[in-house]
Parts: C-alpha cells; structure tokens; sequence
C-alpha cells in the first residue's frame, strides 16, 4: 500500500520539471543575445540548439509523466497549459536565429541586441515565476512578477513601432524592408509568448491561493 505522501511525491516531480523548462527558455534567450553580440564570422546556432532540443525533450517528458502519474500537485490541464507555453518561446527564438543567420548579409547595422535583451528579461522573470510554484505560490509575488512581464511586453510594443515607423520612412530597400519587418515580429512574438506563459502562472496561482 501506497502513503499518500509517496503519491504525492511522485507528483511533485513537477515542479522540478516545469522549472527546468523555464531554466531552458532562458538559456536560449541568452544563447540568442550572446549570438547577437558575436561577431559575424564567429556566430554558431549551437547553443540555441541546444537549448531547443533540450526543451522539446523536457515537453515530451511532462507529456509522458502526465500519462503515467496517478496524483499531480497541479491540476493536469494547468501542468499542460503551462509545458505547451513555455514550449513555444525556445521554439520562436530558434527560428529568429535560423532566419537572422539567413539574413545577416543583407542586415547590415540593424541592431536587434536590445530587442533580445527584453526578451532575456522577460525569460528570467517567467523563471522566477516558474520557481514560485512550489514555494507556497505568493500570490502577491507572482502578481508583481506578472506586472513586470506586461511591463517589459509594453516597452517591447512601444519599440517595435518606433522601428516600424524608422522602416516605413528610411528603408528604400525592399527586400531588407520585408526581412526587417520579419525579424522584428518574430522577436516581439516571443516577448508575447513570455506574457502568456506569466499569465499562466498566474491563473495557476491564484487558483490554488
């Protein structure tokens, strides 16, 4: 026979799981703006890569570890809804580096470090986040840790469309008009997949609060 404190401790394998996901979104922000902040000739995708195989691998892992455990310390839906939102930000930071590096002759002297680095910063906030979960879920914290997140995704809007603007008067090149256009959303979509991963965190814990 089974204590309920051993069932719930096959349970509580979540947490460390979800957090290492958060830990991977992270690492691939930061691959991406150390890759940014590389020279041309030495940039390598690697790192992201890295990052992107290691983050599918802990998804297909929490899929497969719902399946199978009996009782979870979070609702099965919310450890769902929550592994398929930090899944998609490796994901979208993989391609922006797959098509910069496309790009990248083309580019020239668009700066696109300072855009990454919000997207680095909203990735350490949702980690905190993440982090929070099985530390008694302050709602408190988690809720001013979610204002940051829509604080960052705000700046990043305000931003994207002053470049907008710089692009619609001083760009004459139209296929760097496109490419440019193209990076730009790519990046403030990740930025956005970060808010909705925080909101996640939220429901969550104010659901359990």
């Amino acid at each position: 026979m089974f204590s309920l404190q051993t069932i719930f401790g096959k349970g509580d394998k979540f947490y460390g799981l979800l957090e290492a996901s958060a830990d991977s979104v992270h690492l691939s922000a930061k691959a991406l703006v150390e890759s940014l902040n590389t020279p041309a000739t030495e940039q390598s995708l690697e790192l992201l890569k890295l990052a992107r195989r290691r983050e599918k691998d802990l998804f297909v892992q929490i899929s497969e570890e719902l399946v199978n455990t009996f009782v979870t310390v979070l609702d099965r839906e919310d450890i769902e809804a929550l592994n398929s939102a930090l899944y998609k930000i490796p994901k979208i930071v993989e391609k922006f580096a797959e098509r910069y590096a496309l790009a990248l002759v083309r580019m020239g002297d668009v700066d696109f470090t300072s855009r990454a680095v919000m997207l680095e910063q909203a990735c350490e906030v949702l980690k905190q986040m993440v982090g929070l979960l099985r530390k008694g879920m302050d709602l408190d914290q988690i809720n001013r840790l979610n204002d940051q997140l829509h604080t960052i995704e705000a700046e990043a809007d305000r931003q994207i469309l002053e470049l907008y603007r710089d692009v619609y008067v001083n760009e004459t090149d139209p296929i760097r008009y496109l490419v440019k256009m193209d990076l730009f959303e790519i990046l403030e979509k990740a930025i956005d997949r970060c808010r909705d991963a925080g909101n996640v965190v939220y429901h969550i814990a104010l659901k359990n609060s």
